[in-house]
């Protein structure tokens, strides 16, 4: 619980250094994102959609994630994402929390996928929610794992 909450000031910090308000990141705003498993599949170059990342960070021994911003094949939504490659031949639990904004729209939203056992040797992604976003707005997200800020993702 302190974790999350200590995550959630990091995100409400960064979001009023970008100028977003305050009331847009209160904890209570924090809509459920969702975990999908890819196993020892690269998530990025399994996709047809195109991905910008900031750098992996270690979250843990032998366990890196990094923020993503995604944009659809076709062009018209965007969402966010936080990575999480387990390089541990066993389980790794996890929470992770993305926020997803524009520069003509401000923020989108912010997800928070609750804890989940990342499998050994494999991928996992917790994404945030597709939202429209015409090709001409450029999107960004920033998140955190486990209490690990993850910088923000390149414009997509």
């Amino acid at each position: 619980m302190l974790g999350r909450m200590r995550a959630k000031r990091t995100i409400a910090v960064i979001a009023a250094f970008l100028g977003l308000t305050a009331m847009a990141v209160s904890p209570a705003s924090a809509a459920a994102g969702s975990w999908k498993a890819y196993g020892n599949t690269n998530p990025i170059t399994s996709s047809p959609h195109t991905w910008a990342c900031a750098g992996s960070k270690t979250i843990g021994t032998d366990v890196l994630a990094q923020v993503c911003a995604i944009r659809s094949s076709s062009g018209g939504s965007a969402q966010g994402a936080v990575i999480v490659r387990n390089n541990r031949p066993g389980l790794f639990s996890t929470t992770a929390m993305v926020d997803l904004w524009t520069q003509g729209r401000g923020q989108l939203g912010i997800w928070e996928c609750p804890s989940s056992g990342v499998a050994g040797n494999s991928w996992s992604v917790c994404f945030g929610r597709s939202q429209s976003v015409p090709s001409s707005d450029l999107a960004n997200s920033f998140g955190s794992a486990r209490d690990v800020y993850l910088g923000v993702s390149g414009l997509v």
